[in-house]
């Protein structure tokens, strides 16, 4: 079992500075998010004062999403700088596999950083574990789908993936699989409608970079936390709406749902298994 009140504690006692390195569409979002769960976020691409701000935080979360050839050298150096200190790295691999450009330096930055997490969809994570190209962008296709027809394969791909590269996979979707290569956790939290909100995926990247940022032994569990949090809050978020309520206000429910999350209602809430 996973001590999911020791995870949670660890980040709203730490309230660990997380570096991102992010896409301009959710950068907002990614820092709500961050303050939210009781981290503090800060926001640096250029390669010039990157190295500089990774080394007064706890975290570094690299984000591919609005990929520009300039942010690419930013990300290097922080990476880099953040792996001789020490600090978790965590990747989100944005639209792997949907162009050229984003699929070449995504496997260019595995190249060169150390990432303690991975995390994406699954196109995107098969995009880099096997270099298959990704028909939808940032949507999932129907080949990487985790729902149970394909989720034995998808946590086989993600195991192995994860013994190569060192990292913690977490692949999300239908249902969430978390794995170091050895252990597995299926997680079934969530709500259909965050695939309705921009962002919800980014920020699950920057929520994980201040799991593993507050718990840097527990890598794994760590990881886990995270993405079983932002599952409960995604339920608890919808169970608020109305009926004139949209995608806008569970947005915003969202975030006040992590804000107000305790361990009781964490560890109530969390459907998860083991493998």
């Amino acid at each position: 079992m996973i001590d999911l009140a020791c995870m949670l504690g660890n980040v709203q006692e730490k309230s660990p500075l997380v570096h991102n390195i992010t896409n301009y569409v959710t950068s907002n979002d990614c820092a709500n998010i961050l303050l939210a769960c009781g981290a503090s976020p800060i926001m640096a691409d250029d390669p010039d004062e990157v190295e500089e701000i990774t080394s007064v935080s706890a975290g570094l979360h690299i984000n591919i999403g609005t990929l520009h050839r300039h942010t690419v050298p930013g990300m290097l150096r922080s990476g880099k700088r953040a792996n001789a200190m020490g600090l978790p790295v965590v990747l989100d691999p944005v639209g792997a596999g949907a162009s050229k450009l984003r699929t070449e330096t995504a496997l260019h930055l595995l190249d060169a950083i150390r990432f303690a997490a991975i995390r994406g969809n699954a196109s995107e994570i098969r995009a880099l574990a096997q270099g298959a190209a990704a028909k939808r962008g940032v949507d999932a296709d129907a080949e990487g789908q985790t729902d149970a027809a394909h989720l034995d394969a998808v946590v086989a791909m993600a195991k192995t993936f994860a013994q190569k590269t060192g990292a913690v996979i977490a692949v999300t979707g239908v249902t969430d699989v978390v794995t170091d290569g050895t252990r597995v956790c299926l997680i079934r939290n969530g709500h259909p409608m965050m695939q309705r909100i921009t962002g919800t995926g980014c920020m699950l990247s920057a929520l994980t970079a201040a799991y593993t940022a507050a718990n840097p032994g527990r890598i794994f569990e760590a990881v886990c936390t995270a993405v079983i949090a932002m599952g409960v809050c995604g339920e608890k978020a919808h169970a608020r709406l109305g009926a004139q309520d949209g995608s806008g206000t569970m947005r915003q429910y969202l975030v006040d749902a992590v804000f107000r999350l305790s361990a009781e209602e964490l560890k109530e809430g969390a459907r998860y298994e083991m493998r």
